[in-house]
């Protein structure tokens, strides 16, 4: 049995803050549980998938991958107002796509618990932006939670789940990067029984927003957040720790900084700390209290000053005289993704314990006895290591296939996926990206706008997620352009998760929607779909699809060859470079850059461990100097 479905508590386990997220919420009695997969809350659904199908006589709650994140809220507040606790995840860009029902089911909330995992990503890890998700606790009326670790994520979790039940609407739980992939140490309790069927009773006055309606919800709702306000107040997660004139307001992962700041600058008699763990509402009689028994106040908290503002505004509303500082005003990292080197708190980049360390002692001019930075400089600099498709990536020869039939001159929209690494040299094939589903739809503005020849990309995840409407829009406008969707069999770039493409394997086989037929329907009349390994048939299907006047679109199908190794191993031989006969081209690497490939001496070699035999370098080297290892 998986630990984390021990009926019993008692025992304490290490586990991810995900995992936590997953203990917390099986403790709460979850029942119904829907998701995007998005990083990095992706272990959350990855893991309730996990113990579903390979415990389902002791799973008693329904998962399912959605379609996208609205869908997900949507579904998933639906379970809630029949009556089942549910959980709902994403990364924090996720949660735009879900903020229009959102807004709206914080008016007329729930009648079962219901926990939204929001993870957001300071610093830009895995997202195309690092926006600050507690605005929109504010912006709905939600209260909102920030665990500081896996125990907390695992606490929290469970006590949203009741405080949304309590409170009849939705809670947010928001966490970070650093929470979500880190291990603790985690004390489990025992499950309850699990609520697994409702019945959905009819109450149109509630669950109907239309304006008649919504305008008693809206009074509804700040209602409930008067008493958020009054538990926040009471809650243990919001807390003071330790003694002395110097105050300290910390919350998410910050309160572990902190605490490890404090005890290696030995401040424990001069510190005291505000731990925010319930976030919103603002405990604000508490952080009053907390102004009043200090003489100067530090916020910590990564991305916004929404702390520090608020309580500049408490400080004034009550005649507080504390000095507050926090983010200092112009403090701009000078390296994009380095916040190692100043010495002050910042609006963008995630924080670290030595950056938290070195502003509390300067704030607070305490001596920081801590080991000095090792002085690198006479070292020379490591070498960079980008990231670049995987060795036998099908992307790599659809690009390639695409280049060689339209020109690198053509307009390239890409969109949010592993192909997005198109942009980097040599491929250099992606001009334009927003948003999941964004290639199609800016595609076909570029085109109306240009008389330049316009090729989008897209996943076959990211097609279903949100590309849809965006092939719609085109064939409804005449829009010109080739949509190429790269149909690699899976939701790769967050972990290989299934997709509405994609069967669950059941003996009907009728749980995937086909993507030809589905475009097709969709009223695009030239639909192609090539094998990207095939590289002179896809360059001229693509070239028929380039000179296609309108929307045209090719699917590239190929299996993601990770996912593949586990689903359908193939058996392919390595290949080689014979060294006789290769002239030194090098258009094996100066035009697709697999990382199998090396220079050895002064010619390419292949690293057999990493080639996987998709024959693309063989199939594009000029003197056929690329061959398979012949078996010993």
């Amino acid at each position: 049995m998986d630990d984390l479905l021990s009926p019993k508590g008692g025992a304490q386990k290490l586990l991810l803050g995900n995992e936590a997220i997953v203990r917390g919420a099986l403790e709460a009695g979850l029942a119904f549980a829907t998701c995007y997969p998005g990083t990095p809350s992706s272990e959350v659904p990855d893991t309730l998938h996990r113990l579903m199908r390979q415990s389902p006589e002791q799973v008693k709650y329904h998962f399912e991958y959605s379609t996208n994140e609205k869908v997900a809220l949507e579904t998933a507040s639906g379970a809630a107002a029949a009556g089942l606790r549910t959980l709902c995840t994403m990364k924090h860009v996720g949660l735009n796509v879900a903020a229009d029902p959102l807004m709206t089911l914080a008016y007329s909330g729930v009648r079962a618990g219901m926990v939204i995992l929001t993870a957001d990503d300071p610093s830009l890890f895995s997202s195309q932006n690092e926006q600050d998700n507690r605005y929109y606790a504010r912006q709905s009326g939600l209260p909102m939670l920030e665990p500081a670790d896996p125990a907390q994520a695992k606490a929290m979790t469970k006590y949203a789940m009741e405080l949304s039940e309590q409170l009849e609407t939705p809670v947010l739980l928001r966490t970070t990067t650093r929470v979500n992939h880190t291990r603790g140490a985690v004390g489990l309790d025992d499950l309850p029984e699990v609520k697994t069927k409702a019945h959905f009773v009819k109450e149109p006055t509630r669950f109907v927003g239309v304006p008649a309606v919504s305008r008693n919800l809206h009074l509804r709702l700040l209602r409930i957040y008067e008493k958020a306000q009054a538990l926040s107040e009471a809650s243990p997660f919001n807390s003071v720790k330790g003694k002395g004139r110097l105050g300290v307001v910390a919350c998410g992962v910050c309160v572990a900084y902190v605490a490890d700041a404090v005890k290696d600058l030995d401040a424990a008699g001069q510190i005291k700390i505000f731990n925010l763990g319930f976030s919103w509402p603002l405990p604000e009689k508490k952080l009053a209290r907390f102004l009043k028994s200090v003489d100067q106040v530090l916020v910590v908290e990564e991305l916004e000053p929404l702390v520090e503002n608020a309580l500049r505004a408490i400080a004034q509303e009550k005649g507080i005289a504390v000095k507050i500082s926090g983010k200092t005003p112009g403090a701009i990292p000078a390296v994009s993704v380095d916040v190692r080197a100043p010495e002050v708190f910042t609006r963008a980049y995630e924080y670290n314990p030595r950056l938290v360390r070195q502003t509390i002692a300067k704030a607070f001019k305490l001596k920081d006895n801590s080991p000095p930075v090792l002085d690198l400089s006479d070292r020379p600099a490591l070498p960079g290591r980008p990231p670049n498709l995987c060795a036998g990536c099908p992307h790599r020869a659809t690009y390639f296939a695409v280049k060689q039939a339209v020109g690198p001159e053509a307009v390239f929209t890409t969109d949010i996926g592993c192909y997005t690494l198109g942009m980097l040299p040599p491929i250099s094939m992606a001009d334009y990206l927003i948003c999941m589903g964004s290639s199609v739809s800016s595609a076909g503005g570029i085109a109306r706008a240009t008389d330049q020849k316009v090729v989008a990309f897209i996943g076959d995840s990211t097609f279903f997620h949100s590309g849809i409407t965006g092939l719609v829009n085109a064939v409804h406008n005449r829009h010109n352009f080739t949509l190429v969707i790269l149909d690699n069999g899976t939701t790769a770039m967050t972990g290989h998760q299934p997709h509405p493409g994609v069967s669950q394997g059941l003996a009907d086989d009728k749980t995937h929607v086909d993507i030809e037929k589905l475009v097709r329907g969709l009223g695009v009349e030239h639909v192609t779909t090539v094998k990207p390994f095939k590289v002179a048939a896809s360059v001229k299907a693509i070239k028929e699809a380039a000179d296609y006047p309108g929307v045209s679109v090719v699917i590239s199908r190929e299996i993601c060859p990770l996912y593949g190794r586990r689903v359908a191993p193939r058996g392919r031989k390595p290949f080689r470079v014979d060294p006789g006969k290769c002239k030194n081209h090098r258009d094996c690497i100066n035009t697709v850059a697999c990382p199998a490939f090396y220079i050895a001496g002064d010619q390419p070699a292949i690293n057999a461990s990493q080639c996987i035999g998709c024959a693309l370098c063989a199939q594009i080297c000029p003197e056929n100097a690329i061959t398979p290892v012949k078996e010993a």
